[in-house]
């Protein structure tokens, strides 16, 4: 059923409250499963399978030997949808990733023409791990499929089965032998998590578990069409007008030199700020809204779901400015203090 059809269905409380429930058991499972091999780290698993149900991709950044990947592949598991990593290394090429076209011999009338052979692209979940390695020409070979769900080569474009997620690996850009990734191509990640170190406890639980003899065995929990399903129905949740007004000028408020700059001429957009974010981290922050509210047992989207969703939302989005650089003020910062000085009350009327 499609997004349109879903809004002609009239829903009683008690089908809405069953969604929901349902929903948050499904959420709960699927964490279980990660949890069985993945320790600590709640925050980014929450924010992974965020990103799963609102059909978007994310860019995972934190130094080596974190568990990014193994998160990853954790989640792989856990889903009953083909998988591929693909390691991005300065010599990786373009083909590499999407595939390419090659000569194939026709054994019976000895004739030639080309075929298309896919690359690792042509899963439904893949791994772009430590893709700030890769050259730029290489990174932007993911562009097509984050944004378009599709592929084209040699003027012919190949749909990707859906759900299709990318969830990238990357590696501070402080590091030895890392490329930034372009504006453009951060834009597509609907999330940027940061994972840090591992607390003391969760540390020796990893301790346990990886230089013992016992090993987890991770059960699939959904496939494609519930994810499907699940994703139609965070799509369904209701957001009030005041709400989205509240996501729409939080993301203006990124803007310098504009009307809802955060702070004002003085403020930290106009101080800190070269480029705000895009329509696409609205976008974010309210799908991640609808998600957290399903996962908090409510059909509508509140302010503090928006505020909850600022950070991952917004991070890679904000380009900062020399100044900032110079006074060491980085991204997660600056969106704080936008966050604090954005008032919920709606300046529209009518809203």
């Amino acid at each position: 059923m499609g997004v349109a059809q879903r809004e002609m269905v009239m829903e009683t409380p008690a089908e809405v409250r069953e969604q929901c429930e349902k929903f948050r058991a499904t959420f709960g499972r699927l964490k279980g499963e990660i949890g069985k091999v993945v320790v600590g780290h709640t925050e980014v698993v929450d924010s992974v399978l965020m990103a799963l149900f609102a059909g978007g991709n994310v860019l995972l950044e934190g130094v080596p030997g974190l568990g990014k990947t193994l998160l990853v592949r954790t989640l792989a598991q856990a889903l009953s949808l083909p998988f591929s990593r693909i390691q991005f290394t300065p010599d990786l090429m373009p083909a590499d990733v999407i595939g390419t076209n090659v000569v194939m011999e026709d054994p019976q009338t000895g004739r030639r023409k080309f075929e298309f052979q896919r690359g690792p692209i042509f899963a439904q979940i893949v791994l772009a791990d430590e893709i700030n390695r890769a050259t730029p020409k290489t990174q932007s070979a993911l562009l097509e499929a984050m944004q378009e769900r599709s592929v084209t080569v040699g003027g012919v474009t190949y749909k990707l089965d859906q759900p299709f997620l990318v969830l990238a690996t990357q590696n501070p850009i402080e590091q030895e032998g890392t490329y930034p990734l372009p504006e453009a191509q951060l834009d597509r990640f609907i999330f940027k998590v940061v994972v840090g170190y591992s607390q003391l406890d969760d540390l020796m639980t990893i301790l346990d578990r990886t230089t013992g003899q016992a090993t987890a065995e991770v059960k699939p929990v959904l496939d494609g069409p519930t994810i499907l399903a699940l994703q139609a129905l965070v799509r369904g949740v209701i957001v009030a007008p005041h709400v989205k007004e509240y996501a729409a000028r939080l993301v203006l408020a990124t803007h310098p030199e504009g009307q809802f700059a955060a702070g004002g001429a003085t403020g930290p957009t106009n101080k800190y700020v070269r480029w705000g974010a895009s329509p696409r981290a609205a976008q974010a922050l309210m799908l991640a809204g609808k998600v957290r509210a399903l996962v908090e047992g409510r059909y509508h989207v509140s302010f503090a779901d928006i505020r909850a969703a600022a950070a991952m939302c917004l991070r890679h989005r904000v380009l900062l400015n020399f100044e900032a650089e110079a006074d060491r003020i980085d991204p997660d910062a600056i969106v704080k203090q936008i966050v604090d000085l954005t008032q919920t009350e709606p300046v529209k009327a009518g809203v």
